[in-house]
Order: C-alpha cells, then structure tokens, then sequence
C-alpha cells in the first residue's frame, strides 16, 4: 500500500484549516488501520512567521508521520479544461499514488488540465475540487473524487453547496472555479465556454 498526504498552505507562518487535515488524515488512519493512536499534526510542523506562501507536505501511514518536507509554491495558470471519462476511477483518499489522475492529465491535449467524468458527473481536476457559478450561487459537486480540506471549510461556511452535476447541465452554469489546499477560493476561475467538451 502507498503511504498517503496531506498538503497544507503555510500563510505568515500559519497553517491554513489544520483542523480539517488534521481530521481527514486521522480518519484515513483509522479506516485502514483499525485501533491506530490518533495523530496530532501541529506536533510535527516547524513553523516560522517568514513562512508564507509555502507548500508543506506530510507523508504518513499506520505507523505515523512519516515526511515532512517544505516548499515554495506557486500557482499553475489554468485557461481551459478538457472533459476526461473516467467511471472507475477512485481516489477517495489522498494517496502519494497518482497514476491513475496523472494518466488522465496526460489527456488533456491542448488545455490546461481535465475536469473529470465519473458516470456521466463532474467530480474534479486532476488537482483540485471544482465550483460552478449558476448566477445566484456556487455549487460543487456532491461526489468529487477526493473531498478536499478547502471544499469542507467552503461548505462549512456556507459559501458553496452541493450537487450533482452532469455534462449536460453544464450550460446553465456561467463560470468555474478551482480549489484545494493551496488553491485560494477565486484565484482560479474561468468562463464554463472554457471547458471543452468534445472528448
């Protein structure tokens, strides 16, 4: 088995929704190894206030923590999607194993990154949870292939809801936005005419 991730955002020496990593990474522990002591990752960061804009990286499995590491990081423009099918594909937890996502990405042709179909729903990119904007609210979809740290605190607040959503509705939303842990809410958003459908 591969070991799984967590990627967390560094602002002004601060580690962003560190409660919900902290929750997703305890409840991938317990579902695959039973019984396992809980982890407290605030335990395991070295942070300093001239951290900022920084990707930290954590690595772990049954047995703990298990990498640390720390990283500049920078945005990837992304100008357009290319619809991708994929019905079997699962990364309901957030595995150091990307294959299957990264042989997706390949199919992107002359975009910027795929916006994957799971029977006949969008779910996500390969990198990161999606939004779209139908004039009166934000709406991701209900099954995504990963539930995301930032998507949990998007829905907490209130700011997105949920809902399925198929290729064929995709007219009557206006624009899309992408999100993950690094990926701010509204730094990343294109008009849904960006997205090519003609896979």
């Amino acid at each position: 088995m591969y070991p799984f991730v967590e990627t967390i955002r560094i602002e002004q020496g601060r580690a962003c929704r560190l409660s919900y990593h902290n929750e997703r990474l305890n409840a991938t522990r317990r579902h695959f190894w039973a019984g396992c002591e809980p982890v407290c990752l605030e335990e395991y960061l070295h942070l300093s206030p001239d951290m900022d804009g920084m990707k930290c990286r954590v690595v772990y499995d049954g047995t703990g923590i298990r990498e640390v590491t720390y990283a500049p990081y920078a945005v990837r423009p992304v100008r357009s999607l290319r619809l991708v099918y994929a019905d079997h594909i699962d990364y309901t937890y957030k595995s150091t194993d990307r294959e299957a996502l990264n042989r997706l990405f390949a199919l992107r042709g002359e975009q910027d990154d795929v916006l994957i179909v799971r029977r006949d729903l969008l779910t996500d990119t390969s990198i990161a949870n999606v939004a779209l904007w139908d004039g009166a609210g934000w709406y991701t979809p209900r099954l995504p292939l990963l539930k995301g740290t930032h998507r949990a605190a998007l829905l907490d607040e209130g700011i997105i809801r949920e809902r399925d959503i198929s290729v064929e509705a995709l007219t009557a939303y206006f624009s899309i936005r992408l999100f993950n842990a690094m990926i701010g809410w509204g730094v990343v958003e294109l008009p849904v005419s960006s997205i090519v459908l003609n896979v």
